[in-house]
């Protein structure tokens, strides 16, 4: 059975700035704070995730003193971030690699819980035609590809922002399956880095990638999986950031 990925490996630049995403990844990885002390830098890496993801959606990135966040894109945002953390990641992970529709399921719930009003629209994609036929084709897809990582990552998160399958808070979910696309790889398996901050930073730019993603075409599919492979490195170094203060 032919990849229907690897078209996407040989796009021009694809395959080396893929590679240096990696290496950045694995470079913070060997980092001393991060060979024991991980679950610390993991867990900033996911409150900083959290905030800058929300702020992409227009919710605020500010922490009340109290803990009480009434912003519900800020809310939704850190409840996922609580899901990626270390102590309920490998949960999370195991769901994404055997049922990723209900990984997806459980993404939407815990990010739109306060932006629906009728509680049966959590975790249910929307009932309009392709949506269901288009989620069952990623999944294919992401199931069966030898794809390097920060490919799939790319794939997974523009598919999701095309397609809006639950039509609130699809950033959010969208930006959350990535991460987890990078720990059930390898490619990040600590979850340490933090692409959402380059995205947060260069929200245009990245609206604009995404779009072209949409388009279809080899440029725009291009663009969308460099961009994505940046970011990627530019988290790496917010995550060196991270673990430089814990030392």
């Amino acid at each position: 059975m032919t990849d229907p990925l690897q078209p996407l490996v040989d796009l021009p630049g694809v395959r080396e700035a893929a590679d240096q995403a990696r290496d950045a990844l694995a470079e913070v990885h060997r980092h001393r704070a991060n060979r024991r002390g991980w679950p610390t830098t993991a867990a900033e890496a996911a409150v900083r995730a959290a905030r800058s993801s929300a702020a992409i959606e227009g919710g605020t990135i500010d922490l009340p003193a109290d803990g009480r966040v009434e912003d519900p894109i800020l809310a939704g945002a850190l409840r996922v971030g609580q899901a990626l953390d270390a102590e309920a990641l490998t949960n999370l992970v195991a769901i994404w690699q055997r049922a990723p529709l209900q990984a997806l399921a459980r993404l939407h719930l815990l990010a739109a819980a306060d932006l629906v009003d009728d509680e049966q629209q959590l975790g249910r994609p929307r009932n309009v035609p392709g949506v269901a036929e288009r989620l069952d084709l990623l999944v294919q897809t992401i199931t069966t590809t030898k794809a390097p990582a920060p490919i799939i990552a790319a794939v997974v998160h523009g598919e999701l922002l095309t397609l809006r399958p639950f039509g609130t808070a699809d950033g959010l979910v969208a930006r959350a399956a990535s991460r987890l696309v990078a720990v059930s790889t390898g490619l990040d398996p600590h979850s340490l880095g933090v692409p959402e901050v380059f995205w947060l930073r260069r929200r245009h730019p990245y609206l604009e990638a995404a779009a072209a993603f949409g388009m279809g075409t080899p440029d725009g599919v291009a663009t969308w999986i460099l961009h994505t492979c940046t970011a990627l490195e530019d988290g790496a170094r917010e995550a060196r950031s991270i673990a430089d203060s814990a030392t």
